[in-house]
C-alpha cells in the first residue's frame, strides 16, 4: 500500500542538502584530528551549506515568481476572452429581441 507523494525539486534539494550536513558533521566529529582542525572544516562546511541553500532558495523564489507572472497574464487572458464572449451573447440576445420584436 503504497501512497504517491509530490516533493518540489527545492524540498529534495534541502533535504539532500541537511542529510549531507548531518553526515559530514559526523564525519568531522570521530575522526581523529585536532578541535582547531575540526572547527575550521566545520565553519567551512557550513559556509558551503549556507551558499547552496541561499542558491537553492533564490532558484525557488525565481519559479514561483515566473509561475505566478505567467499565471496572471493566462487569468487576465481568460478574464479578456469572457468579457469578450459575455459582451458577444448580450450583442446577440439584444438583437433576437429586435427581431421578434419586429414580427411580432
Amino acid at each position: 500500500m503504497s501512497e504517491e507523494r509530490n516533493y518540489s525539486t527545492g524540498t529534495v534539494a534541502v533535504a539532500f542538502i541537511v542529510g549531507g550536513l548531518v553526515g559530514a558533521g559526523i564525519a568531522l566529529l570521530t575522526a581523529p584530528q585536532s578541535g582547531r582542525e575540526t572547527r575550521e572544516k566545520i565553519k567551512d562546511l557550513a559556509g558551503e551549506a549556507k551558499d547552496k541553500i541561499k542558491a537553492v532558495a533564490d532558484d525557488a523564489k525565481e519559479k514561483i515568481q515566473d509561475t505566478y507572472r505567467n499565471t496572471r497574464d493566462m487569468v487576465g487572458e481568460r478574464k479578456a476572452m469572457l468579457a469578450t464572449a459575455i459582451d458577444a451573447g448580450k450583442r446577440a440576445m439584444e438583437e433576437e429581441k429586435h427581431r421578434l420584436a419586429e414580427k411580432g
